[in-house]
């Protein structure tokens, strides 16, 4: 098996989808920027709703939204790929419309456009990988992931700073945002649909059934779950034990968020083609190290207190950013790696459920951790990701089970696909067979 080794722009932009793939995920995640971080706000300065009820609206909407998947992971299996992607980007401008005509002081139409921005959100990643696994594969797959998250994270920056800048205009300003939101995803959903990429539904394993099951990955779902808390660790668990336990700046917090969308955008893609020496089932499992032994180094950091503990807990979350990037680099190029062809969709949107589990829950899991102390908040997240790392090592692969050798499909899988671009030819993507 070829090893990804070297960097080549050009075959990351074809392996990603093409340059206009490229560019609807560039302004898509833009438009996201201006709007995602500052929806809290929209609800209570625009919307003159309470803070409690527009946190409790724009969670409902997170999870009501997660019961789509099936249903996007059963579209997904039967061929559609930048139809989804394009459907995942529309139905988050009917959520800003309703944002835009919803009157004040009504919690409803606000809780029913979170929850079609939720859609969007959560339809989103299982799309985009499933295209992505469609275009490229093996460790090309990977990077090319890998370089999607980068632009995304990097789009997601500059729309923050951007509408950062623009706040200090109040709730006419946030209006104008959102409505700046709304155009960026029209327009990034007809770029998405103009791709026009489609995958013939594979076949399934001989005496199997086209609509059977996606492998179960139990170990691995449970697992990412706990995973997961590590997007939430800046946004929610440094801010909070800096301000709240060392009584630092807020400068602090932002400077943290910043260097680690930084380095998530500088560093995603070429750690993740330093980690292609290596199965993505052992890079997995070393990410839950990487990311247990910086929540221990939190802990060290925060008995510090006084003037050294904020710098000491920035230096960490460094380590902490590392971590993230190595569980994002494999978690889902192993899920593709592991999904047999008829069940892709599925396996994805299982996964996706998994990672929208952890992403809802992990907000009020450590704030709750956290006021009973950082020994309880770090020494419960190491804990529990170190046990989430055994477990996705030791968890044993469908194909191994099935057929004694690892990294070998099941007898009578397909090995090709055919795929269908906007120009209406045929290219037939090969599956190789690769450690997992």
């Amino acid at each position: 098996m070829a090893i990804t080794t070297k960097i080549r722009p050009r075959a990351l932009v074809r392996a990603s989808g093409g340059p206009r793939y490229a560019v609807a995920l560039a302004v898509d995640a833009l438009g996201t920027g201006l709007l995602r971080p500052f929806l809290l706000l929209y609800g209570v300065l625009v919307l003159r709703l309470s803070a409690s009820a527009t946190g409790i609206a724009m969670t409902a909407g997170v999870v009501v939204a997660l019961v789509c998947m099936p249903a996007v992971g059963r579209w997904l299996d039967q061929g559609a790929r930048s139809t989804v992607v394009a459907a995942s980007m529309l139905v988050r401008v009917v959520g800003v419309a309703l944002l835009l005509a919803t009157p004040a002081g009504h919690g409803w139409p606000f809780a029913a456009a979170a929850l079609f921005l939720g859609i969007g959100n959560q339809a989103w990643p299982a799309a985009h990988a499933a295209l992505v696994a469609t275009v490229a594969h093996g460790r090309e797959r990977d990077a090319a992931l890998a370089a999607g998250r980068a632009l995304r994270n990097a789009g997601l920056g500059a729309g923050a700073l951007l509408a950062t800048v623009c706040l200090a205009g109040g709730p006419t300003a946030l209006r104008a945002l959102a409505a700046v939101t709304g155009l960026a995803y029209l327009a990034a959903g007809a770029l998405a649909w103009s791709v026009r990429l489609r995958a013939r539904p594979a076949i399934a394993p001989a005496g199997g059934r086209a609509d059977g099951p996606a492998p179960r990955m139990r170990a691995l779902l449970a697992a990412n779950v706990v995973y997961v808390f590590c997007l939430n660790v800046p946004e929610i668990a440094l801010p909070l034990v800096l301000v709240t336990r060392l009584h630092a700046s807020p400068v602090w917090s932002a400077a943290v968020f910043v260097a680690n969308t930084v380095l998530v955008v500088a560093l995603q893609v070429p750690v993740t083609v330093l980690m292609s020496r290596f199965s993505r089932r052992s890079v997995l499992a070393f990410a839950g190290v990487v990311l247990a032994v910086s929540y221990l180094g939190f802990l060290a950091a925060t008995s510090l207190g006084g003037g050294w503990g904020a710098p000491a807990v920035a230096l960490v979350s460094v380590l902490c950013t590392i971590g993230e990037i190595i569980y994002a680099g494999s978690a889902t190029a192993l899920v593709t790696a592991l999904a047999p062809a008829h069940v892709l969709g599925r396996a994805l949107a299982r996964f996706q459920l998994s990672t929208g589990l952890g992403l809802a829950v992990s907000p009020a899991a450590i704030t709750a951790l956290a006021s009973r102390g950082s020994a309880a908040l770090w020494g419960s997240l190491a804990a529990a990701t170190l046990l989430s790392a055994s477990a996705v090592a030791t968890e044993k692969d469908r194909a191994t089970r099935l057929s004694g050798h690892p990294g070998r499909t099941p007898s009578g899988c397909v090995s090709a696909a055919a795929v269908t671009t906007q120009t209406g030819q045929s290219a037939v993507a090969r599956q190789g067979v690769e450690p997992r």
